[in-house]
């Protein structure tokens, strides 16, 4: 990266941290200067279903047992499109920073006083979906005991990519956590593809952003990766703590959630 741009973006880094009102998005803007383009499609629920303070949040890194199998994660522009070396052999740079963002995330919360903790697989490839080691088992074993489980991931480059947004779990009724989330980074339809696997499992999918600039330059700019990191996880944890009503101004005043229908918690 040239010097100009590498500068550019540690101003855009440093201006996403300054200042109390920094860990939310812009509320109305498409665009964050950060992570870039938010999820321009329509948004058919509202979390209104209060959790406890105390509930505890479990944190998955999107992919990371499903490497060099079906469904790995999103190379990245930067690898893809543009010839970089990968972040790390032998996985995708996608489940890099879901694994950074997601530690980074309960590294804060815990710090912060949230009742959170971070979940990795033993194995980064398990066939079986099944598996009791999965994320998708371990998520679901959590939301069955009445947690909340929430899952990074960074969305695909081009015109494959969405952008930010919250894909909520459709286990029971939206939460305020939900709510406040896709505040935070916008939100997708309920049924997104017909109900991804995770949701129909009770579990959130935030997606970050697309993998591409500017969220994937601040990433990788050694002059400003820390600060791009800290400010995505201090926007996941500000976020985390309104929909618990852990700050003022939390969610709770908004219109009567939508009902799922009792059957949505089948697979």
């Amino acid at each position: 990266m040239d010097p100009r741009r590498a500068a550019a973006v540690a101003l855009l880094v440093g201006a996403c941290l300054a200042g109390p009102a920094a860990a939310q998005a812009p509320g109305l803007s498409s665009f964050d200067p950060l992570t870039g383009p938010r999820s321009r499609l329509s948004r058919d629920w509202v979390g209104q279903r209060s959790l406890p303070a105390d509930v505890p949040i479990l944190v998955l890194a999107g992919h990371a047992d499903s490497q060099g199998i079906q469904g790995p994660g999103t190379s990245g522009e930067a690898v893809a499109r543009l010839g970089a070396s990968p972040m790390q052999p032998g996985i995708t740079d996608e489940l890099y920073w879901n694994l950074a963002v997601a530690r980074a995330v309960v590294d804060l919360g815990q710090r912060r006083g949230l009742t959170i903790r971070f979940y990795e697989p033993p194995l980064r490839s398990i066939a079986n979906s099944g598996d009791p080691r999965t994320n998708w088992s371990v998520g679901k074993a959590h939301a069955d005991r009445g947690g909340y489980v929430l899952e990074i991931h960074f969305d695909a480059y081009g015109p494959d990519g969405v952008g930010s947004g919250l894909i909520p779990a459709l286990h029971r009724p939206f939460s305020q956590i939900d709510e406040s989330l896709a505040a935070a980074f916008g939100g997708y339809p309920m049924w997104f593809r017909g109900g991804l696997g995770g949701p129909r499992r009770g579990i959130s999918l935030l997606e970050i952003g697309k993998l591409e600039a500017p969220l994937e330059p601040a990433l990788r700019n050694p002059a400003s990766g820390s600060a791009a990191l800290a400010a995505i996880a201090e926007r996941v944890v500000t976020a985390l703590e309104l929909g618990l009503s852990r700050r003022p101004g939390g969610v709770g005043s908004g219109p009567q959630a939508l009902r799922l229908p009792a059957s949505s918690a089948g697979e």
